[in-house]
């Protein structure tokens, strides 16, 4: 039951994020904001403040902000009304929910770092036989403290030295610190067929080491921790667009490679059981996945409409609202043909029907 709880709690509030940037964009230019609404369906509560009636409808996973003469049948052309504003107003009225979410997950990644961001330490846990680590005698539970001269404080670092240590030079000097004392050894990597996270075949340097089974909770000051942060949001990023351009080109597989709302609850739930940070974690991640997903140019989401909008700016007229409603009816229906077997791919990887 808590995870319930949790799970709509972390839906709610990035839907709340997503929602309140469109209200404040509409806000700003101007717009009538009629209904300001967490939930879809049935209105179960609401207050009517001005001009905007917020209200909480009966299904948690959703939420809308209906501006005056936003759909073309009831617009009248009055000064108020979302179609009355220039193409740049109604631009970032709608990008503005995707921009939010975007730097939620800024904030979240920040906070996560100046609370303490778990982190494996530099200790080996293992060597594995046969590779150059082996050959050069080293061992399980040495920390490596520095790779040609650069500090390796976390596993992360040992990664990121290693990589530009072999593309400086075809041997590294590793410093170790072994019972108390520092080693130095000689390594020359060697390379080896691997997978990336896309399940990519890929070439790397390999020395044949692990890490030990050693989490540090790694804190920052405000200055660091907004710095990582960002960096984190931006590397994220870079690989979920990299993601969607292997999904569309076939080079990852749809059925394991994207979770819909049961696969994130799941995660969630996971995330929760460990606690905040993780949560924190997952939740920043997500609003990040919701800012990209809804930014696509793809029909019906905002960036569709933006892409309506390109095509107003260049024609300098609007495309035909039944133009528009032929091009949603159709990209409903696959929006929803995606979704279906996308959840029916979650049931059988995170429930009892798929023998989990």
């Amino acid at each position: 039951m808590l995870t319930i709880i949790i799970v709509l709690l972390v839906f709610s509030v990035l839907i709340l994020i997503h929602e309140a940037g469109h209200f404040f964009a509409a806000k700003k230019a101007g717009i009538t904001v009629e209904a300001f609404s967490l939930g879809l369906g049935k209105r179960i509560w609401g207050r009517k403040i001005g001009e905007t009636d917020y209200r909480i409808c009966i299904f948690p996973f959703g939420g809308y902000v209906k501006m005056a003469g936003e759909d073309p049948d009831e617009a009248k052309g009055a000064e108020g009304e979302f179609g009355t504003k220039p193409v740049g107003h109604r631009f970032w009225v709608i990008a503005a929910g995707a921009i939010t979410n975007y730097i939620f997950a800024f904030i979240l990644f920040s906070v996560i770092f100046m609370m303490g961001i778990p982190t494996l330490s530099n200790e080996v846990g293992q060597i594995l036989k046969g590779y150059p680590a082996e050959k050069a005698g080293m061992r399980e539970g040495d920390e490596i403290i520095s790779i040609n001269d650069i500090k390796t404080e976390y596993w992360e670092d040992i990664l990121i030295a290693i990589k530009k240590g072999t593309a400086e030079s075809d041997t590294l000097s590793l410093a170790l610190r072994r019972d108390g004392k520092k080693v130095t050894v000689k390594i020359k990597p060697e390379i080896h067929e691997t997978k990336n996270i896309f399940g990519q075949k890929i070439t790397r340097h390999m020395i044949g080491i692990g890490p030990a089974n050693k989490v540090l909770d790694v804190s920052y000051s405000p200055g660091k921790a907004i710095y990582y942060g960002g960096r984190k949001l931006l590397e994220l990023t870079a690989m979920t667009y990299k993601g969607i351009w292997l999904l569309l080109t076939g080079g990852m597989p749809v059925k394991t490679s994207v979770s819909g709302p049961i696969g994130i609850a799941y995660f969630i739930g996971k995330a929760a059981s460990l606690g905040i940070v993780p949560l924190l974690v997952i939740t920043a991640h997500i609003s990040m996945a919701l800012a990209i997903f809804n930014l696509l140019p793809f029909p019906v989401l905002d960036g569709g409409h933006l892409i309506f909008l390109g095509f107003e700016k260049l024609r300098g007229r609007p495309v035909s609202p039944k133009v528009q409603e032929v091009i949603a009816q159709i990209a409903i229906i696959l929006l929803i043909a995606f979704a279906l077997f996308v959840s029916w791919q979650d049931v059988l990887k995170f429930t009892p029907l798929g023998g989990k």
